[in-house]
């Protein structure tokens, strides 16, 4: 039980950036707009939330700078994309280049500090629960926050008239440009918000999970987030479900590398990456097409609302 026990709080763990920089790029999608810069901005916001607590001794300011800086990187696309109309899978990479070059110079001087990590919740009685206390009421603030802002998503777009409206945009810009609705106001706000999303979610990593900054921390985190919102058919509860399989994916190759399976550990650690190809794999072939349920402008440049 023990071991079980220990096995579930790693999965979370592992799965919560993933969950959290996914739901903010689906939003995102969901307003027609692809931002392929969710690993650029992650980065960004691990190493300005670390400089940030480390400097100032606090981990909620840590995490706003890592907020305010996943934020300024979503800022940049947007102003490009939305702006100036660049081709967006161009300025999604070239982002994601930029945020692991300046986050490298941004951590430099941190590499190699420690700091202490974010606390966990501790309710009386309830945190001392043999096996589901630790589990559900022992997390650190990032758990809640991430399945609380799936929750959040879920309403907001399903339940609001603003989440019926920005559902719209996404499917045909051009009508809604025609019905009156502010297309760019709107498709900038979704992209500020993944930004912070994934801002928080880089935060989470050099916070939380392992309290230390090193370059290139998120190791392709970002990417997987990006394939995680194809795998949920862009639906935030298939969302949460992706991300918990994926970080379960990660820990299970983990515990596989400790238990001395005779797979060589290279292999072991390419599995998350080799399941999220699989998985994208098999969308395309049930589905005729990998994004047969994004929105119909996803990536698309779209008429400007004057």
């Amino acid at each position: 039980m023990g071991l079980l026990e220990a096995i579930i709080l790693a999965v979370i763990a592992a799965s919560t950036p993933l969950l959290l920089a996914a739901a903010g790029e689906l939003l995102v999608e969901r307003a027609g707009v692809l931002n392929l810069g969710v690993e650029g901005m992650m980065i960004m916001g691990a190493a300005c939330g670390f400089a940030g607590a480390h400097l100032t001794g606090s981990t909620l300011l840590g995490t706003v700078c890592g907020i305010i800086a996943g934020v300024a990187m979503a800022a940049v696309f947007a102003a490009l994309t939305l702006g100036l109309a660049v081709n967006q899978v161009a300025t999604g990479l070239a982002l994601t280049i930029f945020g692991l070059g300046l986050s490298g110079l941004i951590g430099a001087g941190f590499v190699g500090q420690k700091i202490t990590p974010a606390p966990q919740l501790h309710v009386p009685v309830l945190t001392d629960l043999p096996f589901i206390g630790r589990i559900l009421f022992g997390q650190d603030a990032f758990v809640y926050v991430s399945i609380a802002l799936v929750i959040g998503i879920w309403w907001f777009l399903y339940s609001t008239r603003p989440g019926l409206v920005l559902r719209a945009i996404g499917d045909n810009h051009g009508s809604a440009h025609a019905l009156g609705y502010p297309v760019l106001k709107l498709r900038t706000a979704a992209v500020l918000f993944g930004g912070a999303c994934a801002g928080l979610a880089g935060a989470y990593l050099s916070l939380a999970y392992t309290p230390f900054f090193i370059a290139g921390m998120t190791a392709g985190r970002g990417w997987i987030a990006l394939a995680l919102v194809v795998f949920a058919s862009w639906r935030p509860g298939r969302l949460a479900v992706g991300a918990y399989l994926f970080g379960a994916v990660t820990i299970l190759q983990l515990h596989a590398q400790g238990a001395g399976f005779g797979i060589p550990p290279q292999l072991m650690s390419a599995l998350p990456y080799l399941a999220t190809i699989i998985v994208l794999v098999a969308i395309s072939r049930t589905r005729g097409v990998a994004g047969s349920a994004a929105p119909a402008s996803l990536g698309l440049a779209f008429v400007p609302d004057r």
